[in-house]
C-alpha cells in the first residue's frame, strides 16, 4: 500500500506561482512512477504531469507545458509540481497519484491516489 498526502495548494492571483508537494509512505518510493492530475468543478479528472522513478522521463499535458515542472526527491519520498504563470483555468483540485512501472497519462492505470489539494487562481 502507498499513502499519498498533497500540500501546497491555496489561492493565488493570475500570473503567480505555487509549488505543490506530495509526500509518499508505505512502499519504496523510488520504485514508483508519480503523476499529478487535476479536476475542476463539473469536469473530469485530467492528466497534468508525470515522472518516472528516476526522473528520466517526464510527461506534461499540452495545457501546462512551459509553465509547470514536475520533479521528485527520492531521499524525501516527495514529488513536486512547480506551477508558474498560473491562469484562472488552472483552478482545480490537484491530485497526486502513483503506480509501479512506467508513466502514463491515463488516470485509470494509477493505483494510488491522494486526497487532493485545492488551487484557486483569481483573475
Amino acid at each position: 500500500q502507498v499513502q499519498l498526502v498533497e500540500s501546497g495548494g491555496g489561492p493565488v492571483q493570475a500570473g503567480g506561482s505555487l509549488r505543490l508537494s506530495c509526500a509518499a509512505s508505505g512502499r519504496t518510493f523510488n520504485t514508483l512512477s508519480m503523476g499529478w492530475f487535476r479536476q475542476a468543478l463539473g469536469k473530469e479528472r485530467e492528466f497534468v504531469a508525470a515522472i518516472t522513478w528516476n526522473g528520466g522521463t517526464l510527461l506534461y499535458a499540452d495545457s501546462v507545458k512551459g509553465r509547470f515542472t514536475i520533479s521528485r526527491d527520492n531521499a524525501k519520498n516527495t514529488v513536486y509540481l512547480q506551477m508558474n504563470s498560473l491562469k484562472p483555468e488552472d483552478t482545480a483540485v490537484y491530485y497526486c497519484a502513483a503506480r509501479s512501472g512506467g508513466v502514463y497519462v491515463t488516470r485509470g492505470v494509477y493505483n494510488y491516489w491522494g486526497q487532493g489539494t485545492q488551487v484557486t487562481v483569481s483573475s
